[in-house]
Order: C-alpha cells, then structure tokens, then sequence
C-alpha cells in the first residue's frame, strides 16, 4: 500500500495534484450525536438559552468544509462550488444526524471537506446544547459517497444513516 501523504524517506508532504485532470468532484458524509435525555429534551423544546441550533448547526458545517485545509495539516486550499447541509433528529434513539455534501470541479477529491463539515457542525450542535447538559457522544462520522477523480463512483453503506445514497 503506498501511502500518497509521505515522500519516499516516509516524511509528510503535500500531495503534487497538478498534473491530473480536474473533473466534477462531489462527496457525501454523514454523522450522529446521541443526546442524553436533558439534552435531548432541550433540542426538542427548541434547543434552550442559546436558542435554534440546526441553524447555528448548518452555518457551522459550511464554515467546518471551507476551513478544512485549514485543520487538516496536508489537505489542499480548494475552491468549493456548493455545500448542501441537512440534518434529521431522531427522538426514539435520541439521535441528532447531520449529512453534508460538498462539490467542485478540481483536481483533488473533496471528501476530507464533508467530513471536516459533519464534524464541526456536530460540535456546533453540542456547543448548542451544552447549557442543557453535557451527557451527549459525537460520532460516528462516516463518509458515504464520493464521485470523481480516476476512482469514480465509491459509496459505502450504513444502514442506520437515514441517507441513503
């Protein structure tokens, strides 16, 4: 397995994207937090003292995929056409889920920004709801599809996300 983020003595490095072929890039990836019974309450009742958090939540994952290169050491600065945002609460197994799907048109793929989205938005949402109490688990976030690039179509299932794609 050759690992693409390390030169040939095994040191980090940026990946040399400019010799491919930019083409549409799209990815989607999806995550959950379970909410504790307080917490779960509080988003139920319209999310307590610091008020709406699914729209606090969405700014946050726009802002979490167009910060990416930013948290990630070696992810390229890229130029993000679209970020779709949607969110779902499940109350029977408290569970808050976010789904985030970024696309573009370049040379490298854009699922470390869908993730990077899920992520910071699910923290947004704790942040949210914290007032109410701290009995809340982020994850898992998972990526669910991505197009593009010389792999093509990749989707992985998770039968529990209520995205199918």
């Amino acid at each position: 397995m050759i690992l693409t983020h390390l030169d040939p003595e095994g040191r980090p490095r940026m990946v040399d994207v400019s010799a491919k072929t930019p083409t549409r890039r799209r990815a989607t990836a999806g995550g959950c937090m379970t909410l504790g019974v307080t917490c779960a309450a509080a988003l139920e009742q319209g999310g307590g003292p610091k008020g709406d958090p699914w729209s606090v939540v969405r700014i946050a994952a726009v802002g979490g995929v167009k910060r990416t290169s930013d948290l990630i050491p070696l992810a390229h600065p890229l130029t993000i056409d679209a970020v779709n945002v949607d969110h779902r609460w499940d109350p029977s197994t408290r569970k808050a889920w976010l789904r985030v799907e970024v696309s573009m048109e370049g040379r490298t793929g854009v699922e470390m920004e869908a993730m990077a989205g899920v992520t910071v938005g699910l923290l947004a949402l704790y942040d949210m709801l914290k007032a109410a109490g701290h009995e809340m688990e982020l994850g898992p976030v998972r990526l669910l599809h991505k197009s593009g690039g010389r792999r093509g179509v990749i989707q992985w299932p998770w039968p529990e996300c209520p995205w199918q794609e």
